[in-house]
């Protein structure tokens, strides 16, 4: 079943919230995310979130982008012994397979290749890096559509969905590099 584009925007909301909860309502990095559980869609259903994640970097760890946040904290979430699902490492691997991990903005190289390792179902993103780049960001060059492409003999394969929910997104990231914009 395709998920319908208001259950995507709901989801890339979420994300966006997540930066409330996690960081700050003006975050300066604004990269949110958050996993969720599709595989028991229903017209009604918006699906079942697993877990959320910001970027971190300010911690001093240059790895905790949004995306990683996400996947350290749903793999923390997934094997609680005393939590919901008590999933093994093994389970957890497979698990991924099913997931659909939302991202505010395009995932860079290495949350890329993370997301790919992973093998997630689906990668789902609001602002590109094109507008990224627009907005003064510093960037690696390399796209999430390259690292798929150029990881596709990884198994299970990973659909990348783009410019979900963007102009919500976006905003979040032309402030930084403007001397007089406010958040």
């Amino acid at each position: 079943n395709e998920i319908p584009s208001h259950v995507r925007s709901f989801w890339m909301k979420r994300a966006l919230q997540a930066l409330d909860e996690l960081v700050s309502p003006c975050p300066y990095e604004a990269f949110g995310a958050v996993i969720v559980n599709h595989t028991t869609y229903l017209p009604d259903d918006i699906g079942d979130l697993i877990c959320i994640g910001a970027n971190a970097i300010s911690t001093g760890n240059p790895t905790l982008h949004g995306e990683m946040a996400a996947i350290n904290n749903c793999t923390a979430v997934l094997s609680d012994p005393d939590g919901h699902y008590k999933l093994s490492p093994a389970e957890i691997q497979k698990a991924w397979h099913q997931l659909t991990l939302y991202t505010t903005a395009e995932p860079c190289p290495m949350c890329s290749a993370a997301i790919r390792w992973a093998g997630f179902k689906e990668c789902v993103y609001g602002t590109s890096a094109a507008t990224l780049a627009a907005n003064s960001w510093s960037l690696i060059d390399i796209s999430s559509e390259e690292v798929f492409e150029r990881s596709s003999n990884l198994k299970p394969s990973t659909r990348l969905i783009s410019n979900i929910a963007s102009n919500e997104t976006d905003p979040y990231f032309q402030w930084q590099n403007d001397p007089h914009a406010e958040c």
